[in-house]
């Protein structure tokens, strides 16, 4: 016995094959589903599948058979060529909407016959063409024939009642054309059949994975006075395959595995370069640029690049051959837990780990007849929850009513509507992501108009938490606090228990209260209310943040300022006031360079007035006097000056080393 594999995974739909009934269905969240088939062939015969044309992409991926009694020699099918590709090889062409009159224009030479009122008309087609209408006349189509006798004669295809290719040939290419397109519209079934070595009968296996619709689940949470509330599964199958499922085995799993739909049917082809050998082509002109300069000749011949021959198409197909195994190997596998029947309707389906993923097989065979679904119970056990009120910012004043429900059922909980019934009554309906055994969620079911909710926002800044020094960068880490409180007032006559959903910021850490629990985008902070109470939460957050500042860039009194900064150790304040100092030296160089500066400049306009009024006096007689006066201030005002010269030169020069020394102490400080 041997097993042929032609590949593994896609989706589930019907198929016809009365042969080998199905025995198995397994249906996905992912849109595919897993079929098992197996039947008795008589002795000479072959097994035969039928398929859907749209589900032999995912047949060919994922079919394995298996003949107990024989070996599986050959799978057949029906091959799809593309209907583009075949109507390729055809000498014409049947464009959409087409004139008649063109496509006897593509058939220039070909004899035809016509039926007109005067009679039975052959000739050589020597074209066709449509005359535009007018206002007079409407538009035409025409074909212009050459007659035997050798006369031209033109035809309205309106008054023609019939024609005929005369060519037998040329007439069936133009049958079998419209039976191409014919088929190219059919849903026909596709044909595997299983060809096997063995001549007695046999018991043929077959599975494999089509598209199906995708099962879904729809819950009810019950609660109940004094006891755990119960939870109750329904699964809702669908069978679009076209034919019965009659007593099968039926599992359901949760998950939704990788697939993908692979064009394995119809034939893949690709398109070719075309290539020559250079000297096959013909030589054309030779163009060459006149020369420059003497000795420098230009001209380039043109040319074309070689071509490579490039492309392999080809298919491979792994196959694994396996020892025969009895046609038990083939059977569900063995069922681990059973659920709980708490009431009316029992779960018949028991659940088992696949990996990362999670099945439901019913222990029951099952029967949907085709085109009808069925509502199946998965689940029905009690289960860990609890009510409470969930309030988020956003969506008004008012929280919802909530569950609060931790999978203890040991099984996963596939997502799915979820309906909320308090002591027999109706209460709301909710959304559940698929929920992993012992993993928790809230869902909201309803409005609660008996508790309402304000909020007030309040931010101070905290100042300077640290300060460091390194390579002349200075970075104070701030930080800024900011207090956000939920005032709740429940106005029932019944206690109660409140989520507050607080949304995470960047860069924010909670100071207080401690959140019951957190998510990546909200914290949960859990307050008790009293009947008829009004309660208050408030939620203090805390945010730091850095900012630098180049030392050169901060004045000495900004830098003594932060040099009292609590956070700071004695050294570091020592450090931070020697940079004070040496900045405010340099600021009174700064200030001294200035003054003299200024003093100079002063001087300089005062020289320049006293040789302007020198210049007035030589020109008036009796002035000589004063003019000695003028000249003996200009002589003392140049030494002035010499002197000041002199230390302003001393006062840069002293900047130059205090600013030297100054930036040496900077980079050597850290801290």
């Amino acid at each position: 016995m041997t097993r042929l594999v032609l590949s593994a995974i896609i989706l589930a739909a019907g198929l016809a094959a009365a042969d080998l009934p199905v025995k198995q269905v397994v249906l996905y969240k992912n849109g595919v589903g897993y079929f098992e088939r197996a039947g008795e062939v008589a002795a000479g015969e072959t097994a035969r599948l039928q398929f859907k044309a749209s589900e032999m992409n995912d047949v060919l991926k994922s079919l394995t058979v298996e003949d107990r009694a024989g070996k599986v020699v050959a799978l057949r099918y029906d091959s799809s060529e593309p209907v583009d590709q075949r109507l390729r090889e055809f000498p014409f062409q049947l464009g959409a909407r087409q004139p008649l009159a063109m496509f006897l224009d593509d058939l220039k030479g070909a004899r035809l016959e016509l039926k007109t009122p005067s009679g039975a008309v052959a000739g050589a087609i020597v074209g066709g063409r449509v005359a535009m209408g007018s206002e007079q006349r409407p538009e035409q189509q025409i074909v212009t024939l050459l007659a035997d006798s050798g006369e031209l004669q033109s035809f309205d295809l309106a008054a023609v009642s019939g024609l005929r290719l005369a060519d037998a040939r040329l007439q069936g290419q133009l049958k079998e054309y419209l039976e191409v397109l014919e088929q190219a519209r059919s849903k026909e079934k596709k044909t595997v059949t299983i060809e096997s070595a063995a001549g007695g009968a046999r018991r043929v296996a077959a599975s494999y994975m089509v598209p199906t619709p995708v099962w879904k689940s729809s819950y009810r949470l019950i609660f109940r006075a004094a006891e755990d509330p119960t939870i109750e599964g329904w699964a809702i199958v669908n069978n679009t395959s076209g034919e019965d499922w009659s007593q099968i085995q039926l599992a359901l799993v949760s998950g939704r595995p990788t697939s993908f739909v692979s064009k394995l049917y119809e034939p893949a082809y690709r398109d070719r370069p075309t290539v020559e050998l250079p000297e096959d082509r013909v030589q054309g002109p030779v163009l060459y640029e006149g020369a420059t300069s003497a000795g420098v000749a230009g001209g380039v011949p043109g040319g074309a690049p070689g071509g490579v021959i490039g492309g392999i198409l080809g298919a491979a197909r792994s196959k694994a051959l396996r020892d025969a195994a009895p046609m038990a190997a083939l059977a569900p596998a063995p069922m681990l837990m059973r659920a709980e029947a708490a009431s009316s309707i029992a779960a018949v389906a028991e659940a088992r780990e696949l990996g990362d993923l999670f099945e439901y097989r019913f222990s029951s065979p099952v029967t949907v007849r085709k085109g009808e679904s069925a509502m199946l119970p998965f689940v029905q056990q009690k289960i860990h929850a609890r009510k409470l009120l969930v309030y988020s910012e956003g969506q008004g004043q008012n929280p919802m009513n909530a569950a609060e429900i931790t999978n203890s059922t040991g099984k996963t909980l596939d997502g799915g509507p979820i309906t909320i019934f308090e002591t027999g009554a109706y209460s709301g309906e909710a959304l559940m992501e698929t929920l992993k055994a012992g993993d928790k969620r809230l869902i909201g079911y309803a409005v609660d108009l008996g508790t309402r909710i304000g909020t007030i926002q309040g931010s101070e800044t905290q100042g300077i938490r640290e300060i460091h020094l390194r390579r002349g960068t200075l970075t104070l880490r701030e930080a800024v606090r900011e207090t956000k409180t939920y005032t709740v007032r429940n106005v029932d006559q019944k206690a109660k228990t409140l989520y507050v959903e607080h949304p995470v910021r960047p860069g924010y850490k909670v100071l207080s209260p401690t959140p019951a629990e957190s998510t990546p985008t909200r914290h949960r902070f859990e307050l008790a209310l009293a009947p008829a109470s009004t309660a208050k939460l408030a939620v203090v957050e805390e945010n730091t943040y850095e900012v630098a500042h180049a030392v050169t860039d901060l004045s000495p009194d900004t830098l003594l300022i932060y040099a009292r900064n609590k956070s700071l150790t004695e050294t570091a304040r020592a450090q931070m006031e020697k940079i004070a100092a040496a900045r405010k030296a340099i600021a009174e160089n700064d200030r001294a360079i200035a003054r003299t500066e200024k003093e100079l400049q002063e001087l300089n306009q005062d020289q320049g007035r006293l040789r302007q009024n020198i210049i007035s006096l030589n020109q008036v007689a009796g002035q000589q006097e004063q003019v000695q006066r003028y000249a003996r201030d200009l002589a003392a005002q140049e030494t002035k000056m010499a002197a000041m010269r002199d230390r302003l030169s001393q006062l840069r020069k002293t900047k130059e080393e205090a600013t030297a020394a100054l930036d040496t102490l900077i980079d050597n400080m850290e801290f």
